[in-house]
């Protein structure tokens, strides 16, 4: 009888402990771990504007309070979060808003004839992820269905969560499609930068002065705007949509006019996103790019450099697929490498909007890869498993 009363302080004591771990808790410490990130990335981004980078400052400041937040996290206080998914959620919303509501009186009768071409780039670039990840799956002796998952452009979070599902080696996926899309982030801002100056000069900092500026008669359709969003990006979560919070929000802003000037009640709307919502998203991005390397444990050299040697196929495949794009279209440069470069398909949409660069354009290609591969994700994933059973037979 003794014994056992002398065990309840101690199973009071360890519930205690363990009352961080509660969901709400762990949301908490999400939230306050954002809203750092943003505070930080704020600093960031300014200090960034003064090297002449245009409004790309912001995702690169993102990804810098993302990387050191969470290394700060493990480093002073032994807490290691996981990169806030819900976040890039959010963010993908708010740039699709201003992607679409920037390509409603865009002509896009070109864009839709263009279609095959894009589908035909599509394809390629599927066949050159299929051949990558073989090849990297050999180097690397790792299964192929992990290789697949790693090497394949459809997104540092749904790659990663997809390998959690089927048992497969979560941080090498993240590891590698964090090495992608940081690398495509940082080499294609560089390239405009140093072939096409003029669009580029033409970008620089007025964002500054418009940060705060909000068209007081505009707020209620914002408001309104934003709560549509909201809805779009909390379906996309609760029913894991790959990309539908995207998706959604780009359609919202794209008819978010047409329909509201439709109604008896409304006439003449024209309504166009303040700067900072397109700042604010441009940040989370960045935010949940850094998130994944301030979390990333420690790799053998062996494996990173196998990791670098894959990215590079994959953005040598999208140079190639740019020249193949030159050929077959009218687009110029940019325009091509901006369609077939290997994702984050949000942060190039949103490279296009930034140097307002035949946004419509890289708008379609972009969502015509991502509808191809988030539709034949089941078809894939039972054909490489598949694959890896015949493999491990042999």
């Amino acid at each position: 009888m003794n014994n056992s009363l002398s065990l309840i302080p101690i199973v009071e004591q360890s519930t205690a402990e363990n009352s961080p771990l509660t969901p709400q808790n762990s949301f908490i410490k999400q939230v306050a771990i954002l809203c750092v990130e943003m505070l930080l990335a704020l600093p960031f981004c300014l200090c960034l504007t003064r090297f002449q980078i245009g409004g790309i400052a912001w995702i690169f400041g993102g990804i810098a309070a993302g990387t050191v937040v969470l290394q700060g996290c493990r480093i002073f206080y032994q807490y290691s979060p996981k990169p806030n998914r819900n976040a890039r959620k959010v963010g993908m919303a708010l740039v699709g808003l201003t992607v679409g509501a920037s390509t409603t009186h865009s002509d896009l009768t070109s864009v839709v004839s263009g279609i095959p071409i894009f589908i035909l780039l599509t394809f390629f670039l599927l066949l050159c992820g299929i051949g990558i990840g073989y090849i990297y799956s050999r180097l690397s002796q790792t299964n192929l269905l992990t290789a697949m998952l790693a090497t394949v452009p459809g997104g540092v979070g749904l790659m990663a969560s997809i390998a959690a599902d089927y048992g497969k080696n979560v941080t090498l996926v993240a590891l590698v499609q964090a090495l992608r899309v940081t690398s495509v982030v940082l080499l294609i801002p560089f390239i405009a930068k140093n072939t096409v100056s003029n669009v580029w000069n033409n970008q620089t900092i007025s964002i500054q002065s418009s940060l705060f500026s909000v068209d007081t008669s505009q707020l209620g359709l914002l408001l309104l705007a934003l709560g549509i969003i909201g809805l779009v990006v909390y379906l996309a979560i609760t029913f894991n949509i790959p990309a539908g919070d995207f998706f959604g929000a780009l359609l919202i802003g794209i008819g978010f006019n047409p329909v509201l000037n439709f109604l008896p009640f409304f006439h003449d709307i024209d309504f166009t996103p303040p700067s900072l919502v397109k700042i604010v998203g441009q940040i989370l991005l960045g935010i949940t790019i850094g998130e994944y390397w301030g979390e990333k444990p420690s790799f053998k050299k062996r494996t990173i450099v196998y990791a670098v040697i894959s990215v590079l196929m994959t953005l040598i495949a999208g140079a190639i697929a740019a020249i193949l794009a030159m050929q077959l279209t009218s687009w110029d440069w940019l325009t091509c490498l901006l369609v077939t470069a290997p994702g984050g398909s949000a942060e190039m949409i949103l490279i296009s909007l930034v140097l307002n660069h035949n946004v419509e354009v890289v708008t379609t290609g972009h969502l015509i890869r991502l509808i191809a591969i988030n539709s034949s994700l089941p078809i894939w994933l039972f054909l490489f498993r598949h694959l890896d059973g015949q493999l491990s037979l042999k």
